[in-house]
C-alpha cells in the first residue's frame, strides 16, 4: 500500500519499540520520515536499516520545549510540510505516590505529557496547512488506574483527555487527533516486566487473546488512524489490548 506516498510523517521515540515499528510501517507505505529520539545510537541504527522515500534523523530530548520546536522547524525546513505527527516518546515509573523522589513525578510528566503538548503545539500550524493528523501513543493506564503506577497513570490519563480536547478544537481546521491505548507490549520499554515470568503470566491470563502485543500489533493501528481510511475518525482513544478492556474486571470463571 502507498497510503503515505509524498506524506511527511514525524515519529518520536523512534529508536526502538512501538516508535521503531511505526516508522517502519509508514516507510513501507511510502512516507517521508522524520525520526526523533534522545537515543542517538539507536535512532541512527533504525534510520540506517529502514525503507522510506527519504529520512531525516533528529536527536532531541522531547521533554524540552525548545527541543520540540527545533525538531518541527528542522522537519519543515527539510521537507516543506508536515502531514502526520506520532507522539510516541514516553517514560514509565513504578511505585506508589509516596515512594521515590518527588522529582520522579516531574520527569514522567515532562516526558509523557509535556512532550505531547509541546510537539502538538508547534506542529499544529503545519498540520492545519496539510489537513494532517496526530496519533498519540497513550496507554490503557490512561483509561483506568493501575496498581503501583500513579505517576504514569496521571500522565497518560492527561494525554487521553488532551487528545479529546485538541480533537474538538481542531476538527474545524481539518486536523484529526486520535490515540492508541496499548496494554502490555513486548518492547525494551517493558523489559523490566518481561524479566519477571510470573508477572507476565498474570498479564497474559487477563488478556483474552492470551498474550501481550508485539510492536507491529500497535503500528498497524497507528497507521490506520493516521491514514485517509480513518478520515471521519477523531477524538478516539482506541484500546489496542487484545480484549483486556472488554472485561468488567471480574475473575474468569472457567
Amino acid at each position: 500500500m502507498g497510503r503515505f506516498t509524498n506524506k511527511v510523517v514525524l515519529v518520536t521515540g523512534a529508536a526502538s519499540g512501538i516508535g521503531e515499528a511505526a516508522a517502519r510501517r509508514f516507510g513501507r507505505e511510502g512516507a517521508i520520515l522524520v525520526l526523533a529520539d534522545k537515543n542517538a545510537e539507536g535512532l541512527n541504527s533504525v534510520a540506517g536499516s529502514i525503507e522510506a522515500a527519504d529520512t531525516l534523523v533528529h536527536v532531541a530530548d522531547l521533554s524540552n520545549a525548545d527541543a520540540c520546536n527545533g525538531l518541527i522547524e528542522a522537519a519543515v525546513k527539510r521537507f516543506g510540510r508536515l502531514d502526520v505527527l506520532v507522539n510516541n516518546a514516553g517514560k514509565d515509573h513504578l511505585g506508589k505516590v509516596d515512594e521515590g523522589d518527588i522529582a520522579d513525578f516531574s520527569v514522567v510528566i515532562e516526558t509523557d505529557l509535556y512532550g505531547v503538548f509541546y510537539m502538538t503545539r508547534f506542529a499544529l500550524p503545519h498540520l492545519r496547512d496539510s489537513k494532517g493528523s496526530i496519533v498519540n501513543v497513550s496507554s490503557v493506564s490512561g483509561l483506568g488506574g493501575d496498581w503501583n503506577h500513579s505517576f504514569y497513570c496521571a500522565a497518560k490519563g492527561a494525554v487521553t483527555n488532551f487528545t479529546r480536547a485538541v480533537a474538538l478544537d481542531e476538527a474545524k481546521n481539518g486536523v484529526r487527533v486520535n490515540a492508541v491505548n496499548p496494554s502490555l507490549v513486548y518492547t525494551p520499554f517493558t523489559a523490566g516486566m518481561q524479566d519477571q515470568p510470573e508477572l507476565v503470566a498474570k498479564f497474559e491470563e487477563r488478556i483474552p487473546m492470551g498474550r501481550g502485543a508485539k510492536p507491529d500489533d500497535i503500528s498497524g493501528v497507528i497507521a490506520f488512524l493516521a491514514s485517509e481510511d480513518a478520515h471521519f475518525v477523531t477524538g478516539v482513544n482506541l484500546p489496542v489490548d487484545g480484549g483486556l478492556s472488554a472485561s468488567n474486571g471480574q475473575p474468569k470463571l472457567s
